[in-house]
């Protein structure tokens, strides 16, 4: 990782809070071009009861209807949690490029137990375990006690 991929993975931890700050769960991603290029950024949105309404499903169907597959393959989404098994999946269907994240599956996992909230309803497979293919960076170490206060916040243990 270099100052640019932290950046942008700054962008995605800040996405995290305004999420968690509007109720939600806190995460957040950014979809850059080859140009470094933000093109799309979200955040999570599964308050209202859908549970797929992740910010890196989102980045990949926003890419499946504005990039050309030769873009998809040549960005880069940044997120502030590793990819769950339906955006890795999403994420390979679409062929976008490199996967950069600051938390991974496997804080996140000690992250509740820490706090004693429920695991998520689906296995915290790694991401190259559902795209073999892929690219990955992370997590990045310099956000973990950030996405750590975020994560218990939402459990009301912050």
């Amino acid at each position: 990782m270099n100052a640019t991929d932290h950046l942008h993975l700054r962008r995605c931890v800040d996405l995290a809070r305004e999420s968690l700050d509007a109720g939600d769960e806190p995460f957040g991603s950014c979809l850059v071009d080859r140009d470094g290029i933000r093109r799309f950024e979200d955040r999570n949105r599964v308050a209202g009861g859908d549970a797929t309404q992740h910010p890196e499903f989102a980045i990949a169907r926003w890419a499946a209807a504005h990039m050309t597959p030769e873009q998809r393959a040549s960005a880069t989404v940044y997120t502030s949690g590793e990819h769950c098994p339906m955006c890795a999946a999403a994420h390979g269907w679409v062929g976008l490029g490199r996967i950069v994240y600051a938390g991974s599956s496997e804080q996140l996992g000690q992250w509740l137990m820490e706090i004693g909230a429920s695991a998520a309803p689906v296995a915290p497979l790694p991401i190259q375990a559902i795209v073999p293919g892929a690219i990955v960076d992370g997590p990045a170490p310099e956000f973990a006690d950030e996405l750590r206060s975020l994560h218990h916040r939402l459990h009301g243990k912050g």
